[in-house]
């Protein structure tokens, strides 16, 4: 959900306003946002260099070393190609000795990471698969931003991936998802018959109390065996409010961490937040625990 922020409707104005959608044009407030509506599996089997990959990603001949045991699965927000999302990011992790990997996923209407949620974390899957078959390891961490610090969770709850998860770091993710509207950006924005169905079921999906976060957080908020670390950032206007994003669990699984209680001057916010060189700290810090989330007691440089 990498997109910029419209006020939540009241839910009677919504109903109203849907039903004169279709007769908006493509580029309108409702055209964006009312109406957007499996097994093992090696780099053989699996299309794994598709789209344009950021800098350091995506080397199949990467072997994890004993500092650096768990490959890092990048996984991009809604709207977000792995370039785009990772392109600062993924080189800092390759330097410090990462094998590091990243995908697109869940197009739809030609759109990055705009399709079902589920069908996502169903594409996910066969690329930790390949991943693991690859490097040669057991377990991968992944980290993600926005719908992509998210998604994974119904991966690791639903789709068996917990024993393959070692530590999930969440960037402004839609834990439990926005109270504002979604909305793509100017040059995505639907045609006049992309109104009559769903532009982005993604962008649904991440509503709160939308039928698919009521499956997903029906389980808790977290599984057994993985680490989870959540970075937020209180500037966030996309995934409000932002302490919606933080997991409920104990210390020795979860960390929940706001930007701006270490650098109160931090100005990042939610599209950005990959990009936020204090963010790649924490992130840092996060990886490199052997077991358990990041270090709440860490302390990055500020800007």
């Amino acid at each position: 959900m990498t997109a910029q922020k419209r006020s939540i409707l009241p839910a009677i104005v919504m109903m109203v306003l849907s039903l004169v959608a279709g007769f908006l044009a493509g580029g309108s407030l409702l055209g964006g946002s009312l109406l957007l509506g499996a097994g093992a599996a090696s780099a053989s089997t699996v299309d794994v260099t598709p789209g344009v990959s950021p800098p350091g990603a995506n080397d199949w001949a990467c072997k994890p070393g004993k500092d650096h045991p768990y490959p890092v699965v990048l996984v991009p927000g809604t709207f977000e190609s792995m370039v785009k999302n990772w392109s600062t990011l993924s080189p800092v992790l390759k330097s410090q000795g990462y094998c590091v990997f990243a995908l697109d996923y869940g197009q739809a209407n030609g759109i990055d990471a705009s399709g079902p949620v589920a069908d996502s974390a169903r594409e996910l899957a066969p690329f930790i698969d390949a991943v693991l078959a690859a490097t040669g390891v057991r377990q991968v961490d992944i980290v993600g931003h926005s719908q992509g610090g998210m998604m994974p969770r119904y991966y690791m709850g639903f789709l068996g991936g917990a024993k393959k998860v070692h530590h999930l770091v969440g960037i402004s993710p839609s834990n439990h998802g926005t109270e504002g509207l979604i909305l793509p950006p100017p040059e995505y924005a639907p045609s006049e018959m992309q109104l009559f169905g769903p532009f982005c079921q993604a962008c649904l999906d991440q509503e709160a109390g939308s039928a698919f976060l009521t499956e997903l957080n029906s389980i808790g908020d977290t599984v057994r065996g993985p680490s989870y670390t959540v970075i937020s950032t209180r500037l966030d206007e996309v995934v409000t409010p932002y302490q919606s994003q933080f997991l409920a669990g104990g210390a020795q699984q979860v960390t929940n961490i706001t930007l701006q209680d270490a650098c109160p001057l931090d100005v990042f916010e939610h599209d950005q937040t990959p990009n936020d060189p204090v963010v790649h700290q924490w992130v840092s810090n996060a990886l490199s625990q052997a077991d358990g989330p990041a270090d709440p007691g860490f302390r990055p440089r500020c800007l």
